[in-house]
């Protein structure tokens, strides 16, 4: 069956044998602003990496020279002139599904399976940041340079930044930012923990995404969803809830073939061989 084709972004296979896949945002003329083509294309892609059992580990990039500049205003304009209505009521209403849309577009990050890691050069900004905090992992360039822009447009942000990003950086950070909408680099974004990993070129940035990448790719495909749906999942209970959480979890998924498998490779100083998911 022939791979779907995309407008504004790609999904590449870049070592045939490697279970490590690169979805791109893939409209460098615009500095990868998103269309309202992104929005219904983008969470089809994160779902057939999800379903395909080829795939354990997604790298996010932007092609070109940059991550992602934003919401295309030509996007914001025909959403503005869609949901318009006579009646303000039903106006707002319609606006509200739109923005609901949105925002689970940029949430398929997280309902995604499949670890997702954002390899960032250039510019982050706007809904940049909403996608990039979605991301489980995220890299930069000592060059990216990153903002909360949509203050200054006149918007509170509402796809996902304002709610992820204060348990990221923490929440003072997070609102300094958010306030004001200026622009800050990629140490200043590891700094505040933004970033796990600072790089000094868009190659090294590559070549470190591609060694991580390939490290979690080699691990349990149980164990690494696993880990992802519990932290995920953990972030909005207590402690006691999330450690009852997880024995249930564990309770269904620890006795597996990759368990064996594991303690086998481990006693025998090998390296483990573990089924497609």
């Amino acid at each position: 069956m022939e791979a779907e084709k995309y407008k504004s972004v790609e999904i590449v296979q870049k070592c045939p044998q490697s279970s490590v896949f690169h979805l791109y945002l893939n409209s460098p003329s615009r500095l990868n602003a998103l269309s309202r083509d992104f929005f219904t294309e983008f969470p089809r892609a994160l779902a057939s990496l999800d379903q395909n059992p080829n795939v354990n580990v997604i790298v996010l990039a932007g092609a070109g020279n940059h991550f992602c500049s934003g919401l295309d205003l030509n996007t914001l304009s025909s959403i503005t002139q869609e949901t318009k209505s006579s009646d303000r009521g039903r106006s707002g209403e319609r606006l509200r599904r739109e923005i609901k849309s949105l925002q689970a577009a940029v949430t398929a990050l997280e309902w995604c399976r499949k670890p997702v890691i954002a390899a960032i050069c250039g510019a982050c900004i706007g809904g940049g940041v909403d996608i990039a905090t979605a991301c489980d992992v995220r890299y930069c360039t000592k060059d990216a340079f990153f903002s909360v822009k949509e203050v200054d447009l006149g918007i509170t942000a509402d796809l996902g930044t304002l709610q992820r990003l204060p348990g990221i950086v923490g929440y003072g950070n997070a609102v300094e930012l958010a306030l004001t909408g200026r622009r800050f680099s990629g140490a200043e974004a590891k700094q505040m923990g933004l970033v796990s990993r600072l790089f000094a070129s868009k190659e090294d940035l590559e070549e470190g995404v591609k060694l991580v990448a390939e490290g979690i790719a080699a691990k349990s495909p149980l164990a690494v969803t696993g880990t992802k749906a519990v932290l995920l999942r953990s972030r909005d209970l207590t402690p006691d809830q999330g450690l009852d959480y997880v024995a249930t979890w564990n309770s269904s998924m620890l006795l597996s073939d990759d368990l064996n498998e594991g303690i086998s490779a481990f006693t025998q100083k090998r390296k483990a061989k573990f089924a497609k998911l």
